[in-house]
């Protein structure tokens, strides 16, 4: 019986190689040779996007994003802080032939401003602060710049560049001012104290409307706006006939007026700011000629991170103080650091 198992097997396994052998005499038999190249000239292809593909309409839909582990606080607070320091410095040998006074000059700046922004509310505070020293050979220390200048604002948006405000501003000096010439030029020994610290000083409130079109320029009208005038030392008047328009004895003086301020702050060009103000001041009940005016302007450039040059100037007419107008100017090479 095993014998016979193994033999069928193997007749099995001969049945089948014969009959695979004999196939692929026939595949060969069939089989054409045909040139691929030639077959490639008869293809049609198919025309572009000739079968129609149905697009998935876009669906925009509303996803839920869990916030509860992150800690993100809107702050609707902005904060800058600039302080500048001017150096300036001559010096001559005793036989240089063109002459010449050996001299330095010190002066510094510093601007603090802060912003409060949340529609429609704003507030705005900025304190400036000036001061100035120069010194001559022969000659005792001067000043050569000094203010004090606060100013709070705050205002409620009625249109797109249409506020309502209310502000609140100081100005004064920090030292002692000195005529040191009379009118002909000549010098004055001991030279004259015409100015103070509050004296004069400035305290302004203004209600009105603020027209702000773009970020950097502003102008407010002060349709009521009443300010006073501080006089603390009584013995001014004497140096000072017109008494900054405080009556000689007395300290304090009030005015009901309407004021205009423009303010323009902006880069001007690469690595160059411009900072303005204007403040027109005028009084009711009196003569156009008592109308105050005061230009502010600084021009910055910065050479680099750190240094700086500088030019700026005040103009000022103020009959209570002089008939004619003032001005000053300053040009400085110095430091400055700003933040952020």
């Amino acid at each position: 019986m095993s014998f016979s198992i193994v033999f069928s097997a193997n007749a099995q396994t001969t049945d089948t190689v014969k009959r695979d052998t004999v196939l692929i005499d026939t595949v060969k038999k069939d089989t054409v040779k045909i040139d691929t190249a030639v077959l490639n000239g008869y293809r049609i292809s198919p025309k572009r996007n000739a079968i129609p593909v149905p697009s998935k309409p876009l669906q925009i839909q509303q996803e839920l994003i869990p916030v509860t582990m992150l800690d993100y606080k809107v702050s609707y607070w902005r904060r800058h802080v600039t302080f500048a320091l001017n150096f300036n410095q001559a010096a001559f040998s005793d036989n240089y032939s063109a002459g010449g006074v050996n001299s330095i000059a010190l002066g510094s700046n510093f601007i603090y401003r802060l912003d409060y922004n949340k529609a429609p509310f704003s507030y705005s505070t900025e304190l400036n602060l000036l001061y100035g020293k120069s010194k001559n050979k022969g000659q005792s220390a001067r000043k050569s710049n000094d203010r004090i200048f606060l100013d709070n604002k705050v205002a409620t948006q009625l249109s797109k560049h249409w506020y309502f405000f209310g502000s609140l501003s100081f100005e004064s000096q920090f030292d002692k001012g000195y005529q040191y010439t009379d009118g002909s030029g000549a010098v004055l020994n001991p030279p004259l104290l015409i100015s103070n610290f509050m004296s004069p000083g400035y305290l302004t409130e203004s209600l009105g409307f603020e027209y702000k079109p773009a970020p950097y320029f502003d102008l407010r009208l002060g349709t009521g706006t009443a300010r006073q005038t501080f006089v603390l030392d009584t013995t001014i008047y004497h140096n000072q006939p017109a008494n900054y328009g405080v009556t000689p004895g007395k300290t304090i003086r009030n005015d009901i007026a309407f004021q205009i301020v423009a303010i323009f702050d902006k880069d001007i060009a690469k690595n160059m700011h411009l900072n303005t103000r204007y403040d027109m001041f005028i009084p009711y009940g009196q003569p156009l000629t008592y109308v105050r005016h005061r230009l502010d302007a600084a021009l910055v450039s910065k050479v680099n991170r750190l240094i700086n040059v500088s030019i700026s100037g005040t103009l000022l007419f103020d009959k209570n103080t002089s008939d004619s107008v003032q001005g000053t100017e300053g040009l400085g090479l110095g430091i400055i650091y700003k933040f952020p």
